[in-house]
């Protein structure tokens, strides 16, 4: 049998892998890309079939939670598409090393509109920080996303108040302040405020997404250099921790979570914390550091009511239209957006700068029209679906709590129902996959196609099965 010509030749693959880590280097930047994209090697490609290889077990389960999508969509964007990709442990030094090029590789970029035309402010470490302490210290922070541009409305007025009186120094001793909410209410806009706000107070602010945390940590140990990590952490007069919810899933990244906030907390030095859940719901952690953050400033963020969302996107509609003065958005139309019950700001956001770039480039004037055309905006009758809704009305069914959807629980009394909610919530919104799964305990997108396609196999094969999910369907779409 000869070779599949799905194969390329070796001195394709190469220069194919090169192209494909460079354009993941632009995308995840130095230190992620060097941290985790660099050590990895192409170990074969065989009939379709691709095998990126990784030195060690912890790396391989890694970049396979967190960047397999965007290594496959790197592979993509260079017309190279096979059928799948696994990431292993390599037994072997590879046939093909790791390469770096050694001339520059052009590659088109695709195009990025972002919303406002801002430039980012480096998060500047402590003076004289080696490598490592750079990566630590590398966050860019938003000179835009101020207390004054957080657009709070009734509901998340008292929370907006007590976050800035805490960054500001005026809420008394205590040391920890925690922000919870649903995703893209505004909290890592709150903490971006924060440490602005901190750093105008000459206070040296250390801000890391959960994901930051784990994978310094994880490097740390891998060096056995755990200890100069300790005091990068501790070096901080503000810690900054978004998405805490993820160390979650290590229980040695919970632990030195918890020995660097009691370091801080006994040097009266200020913990910042955002998280999709309250701190009592957070599973993994133990009873003493839920206790330890309880004890400082709670704050919840609700889903703001339509006066709000009508509020944020005339701010950001003011915002675009200063960039972009041939570009006026008609209020009906920011009223269509808002109406949209089941969305986030972050989300509304995004449909607006959507259909205002898609306007600038046609120089079309914005009806409401040209708003469907565009964004998909259509008035109807039937009842609007979110992923909170399919939770609850999932877990009543199952006699579930909807809590048991985001933990890491697999029993089938709750695996399966978390399936079907996966399913629905694919089916009846617009929701894209790597949404739903932060929307089920920040689960991978793999995981909710997995999901989905297990529910389909089962309601062909189990009738009763079926008809659960076709009444939950009817449910979830009856008429208002």
């Amino acid at each position: 049998m000869g070779q599949s010509t799905n194969k390329p030749a070796t001195k394709d693959w190469q220069t194919l892998w090169v192209r494909v880590r460079e354009r993941l280097r632009k995308e995840l930047g130095d230190p992620i890309f060097d941290a985790w994209i660099a050590p990895l090697t192409l170990e074969n490609w065989d009939k379709d079939d691709l095998k990126i290889g990784a030195a060690k077990p912890f790396v391989r389960n890694w970049v396979a939670n967190h960047y397999i999508a965007r290594i496959e969509r790197a592979f993509r964007a260079e017309n190279a598409e096979p059928a799948s990709i696994a990431i292993v442990v390599a037994s072997a030094p590879s046939q093909i090393a790791p390469l770096v090029s050694k001339e520059p590789v052009h590659i088109t970029p695709q195009p990025v509109i972002p919303p406002s035309n801002v430039s980012y402010m480096p998060h500047v470490g402590p003076e004289g920080a080696n490598s490592q302490g750079q990566g630590l210290w590398s966050r860019m922070l938003h000179p835009q996303q101020t207390f004054d541009s957080f657009i709070p409305g009734q509901d998340n007025e008292f929370g907006h108040s007590a976050a800035r009186a805490f960054a500001e120094g005026r809420s008394g001793d205590l040391t920890i302040l925690y922000i919870h909410g649903g995703f893209g209410y505004g909290k890592t806009h709150l903490l971006n405020a924060a440490a602005l706000e901190f750093r105008k107070r000459a206070k040296k602010v250390l801000f890391l997404r959960a994901e930051d945390f784990m994978r310094h940590f994880l490097g740390a140990l891998y060096r056995k250099d755990t200890l100069n990590f300790k005091e990068e952490l501790r070096s901080a007069d503000v810690l900054i921790i978004d998405d805490l919810q993820h160390i979650c899933r290590s229980a040695a990244t919970a632990s030195e979570f918890l020995y660097t906030v009691n370091a801080l907390a006994d040097l009266r030095r200020k913990v910042v914390i955002a998280a999709d859940r309250a701190p009592a719901a957070l599973e993994g952690l133990g009873a003493d550091i839920k206790s330890r953050i309880s004890g400082g400033l709670v704050l919840q963020l609700a889903k703001p009511d339509r006066d709000t969302r009508l509020d944020i996107l005339k701010h950001r509609a003011a915002e675009f239209g200063r960039l972009r003065p041939g570009v006026a958005i008609p209020e009906d139309v920011l009223e269509r957006i808002a109406d949209i019950e089941d969305a986030s700001p972050r989300e509304l956001i995004a449909i607006f700068t959507k259909l205002a770039t898609y306007a600038d480039l046609t120089k079309k004037p914005v009806t409401a029209e040209m708003a469907e055309e565009a964004v998909g905006l259509r008035s109807t009758g039937t009842k609007k679906t979110s992923i909170e809704d399919i939770q609850r009305k999932t877990a009543e069914y199952y006699k579930l709590d909807v809590r048991d959807f985001h933990s890491p629980q697999r029993a089938r009394r709750v695996a399966r129902p978390r399936q079907v909610a996966m399913y629905l919530a694919r089916i009846l919104t617009t929701r894209s996959l790597p949404e739903i799964g932060r929307r089920f305990g920040g689960r991978d997108h793999t995981t909710v196609l997995h999901a989905c396609r297990r529910v389909e196999a089962l309601c062909q094969e189990d009738k009763e099965f079926k008809t659960e999910v076709e009444f939950l369907r009817s449910v979830l779409t009856r008429p208002v």
